[in-house]
């Protein structure tokens, strides 16, 4: 896999709030990255993931949050993971492409062999390390994670051809109006450090475009133009597609899952995959009970050590209590995630919470300042 010599670092493209609006209400409190899945933050998993990478140097979280919001969390997992993660704000949104030029220098600093980078809103086993070794076994700029899909759902994603044999990169095309292949691009990458050469010629590309089209009497005739600003760029259609089928591009297949995380509703479905994982990853973090000592504990399910279950609680499937939760007796809860300091007791739910389904109570929905207030009436039986 390389000699001891080579470096890595990991880059992980984290948005904005101008990003993500499909998410919210869930992301009008909390960024986005920071919504807890499986207990941990959405951005907690792909770095997780980054710690299994041999020679593993850096990790860089990008995006256009303040820094601020991401402080704490970045001093903490740190900490945790005993590898440096550090928060680069960019000064506006420059699209995947651009936000990883606008930080080259710093990337490169401690000389890297490879870049890794992914998006944060990408729920997957993140193979890094298996992919990390097929990228240098394939001597080329850059290798994209893939997967396989139905012909239906695949015009919602990047969509792409490679060689059967080589596996390398010969089309590509994002969210095309037509079928075109049912191999999807899972929006994780490697690459070594040409991709910023590549990025730079894009960019000059673009800038001569624009000093032609200033310097034509016809353009100046026309409305201002609505062509994207020089510095932002796109890596799947700027990069990507002009590089397929050049013997620069490659391709890992996962046969594991993989989904996008863009709505409420995906987020549940998305802690249960992770949760689901820490059976054979982290099987420490599933909790347990047989409603002896402690509450019956039903499938896959994460509670904060510093939340208070009740013995008689029924606690499952899919389910994610986060830290100073507290849970009262009687409750039925299953596919759900609740928030911190959330208290559920018998007639009543107070705080903030995103609950999916909460068998127990018959309840009424009230909106409040970027979450849900569950006003609830327990059931006089409980049912399961």
């Amino acid at each position: 896999m390389g000699s001891a010599e080579e470096r890595v670092v990991a880059v992980i493209m984290v948005g904005g709030p101008t990003k993500g609006t499909r998410f919210r209400p869930l992301s009008l409190n909390i960024p986005k990255p920071l919504f807890p899945l499986a207990g941990q933050p959405m951005v907690h998993h792909p770095i997780s993931a980054c710690k299994r990478i041999p020679n593993l140097a850096q990790i860089y979280l990008v995006g256009f949050y303040e820094e601020r919001e991401f402080a704490l969390y970045v001093s903490s997992i740190s900490n945790e993971l005993k590898v440096p993660v550090r928060y680069l704000k960019e000064d506006k949104p420059h699209g995947s492409a651009g936000g990883l030029y606008n930080f080259r220098d710093l990337i490169m600093e401690d000389s890297p062999s490879h870049i890794f980078l992914l998006n944060c809103d990408v729920c997957c086993s993140f193979p890094l390390p298996e992919m990390l070794e097929a990228h240098i076994s394939y001597g080329a700029m850059g290798t994209l994670l893939v997967i396989k899909v139905s012909a239906e759902s695949a015009s919602q994603f990047g969509e792409l051809i490679a060689d059967p044999s080589t596996k390398e990169l010969l089309h590509y095309t994002e969210k095309p109006e037509t079928f075109v292949s049912d191999l999807i691009n899972c929006g994780v990458y490697i690459f070594t450090p040409e991709i910023f050469s590549a990025i730079r010629n894009v960019s000059t590309q673009r800038k001569d475009r624009a000093n032609l089209k200033r310097v034509s009497s016809f353009e100046a005739l026309q409305p201002a133009t609505r062509n994207l600003p020089t510095d932002f760029m796109r890596l799947d259609q700027d990069i990507l597609s002009p590089l397929a089928g050049k013997r620069q591009l490659y391709t890992y297949e996962t046969m594991d899952f993989w989904e996008q995380i863009k709505t409420p509703g995906m987020s549940l479905k998305c802690s249960g995959l992770y949760l689901a994982q820490f059976r054979s990853t982290s099987p420490h973090l599933l909790a347990s009970g047989d409603g002896t000592k402690g509450a019956t504990i039903i499938g896959d399910v994460y509670i904060h050590p510093s939340a208070k279950v009740h013995p008689t609680a029924k606690i499952g499937p899919n389910v994610s209590i986060s830290a100073n939760a507290r849970v009262g007796a009687g409750a039925r809860l299953m596919n759900c995630i609740i928030l911190d300091d959330v208290e559920i007791k018998v007639g009543k739910c107070s705080g903030y919470s995103f609950n999916y389904w909460v068998e127990i109570f018959h309840w009424e929905m009230v909106t409040c300042p970027g979450w849900r207030r569950l006003q609830c009436e327990a059931w006089n039986n409980n049912p399961r």
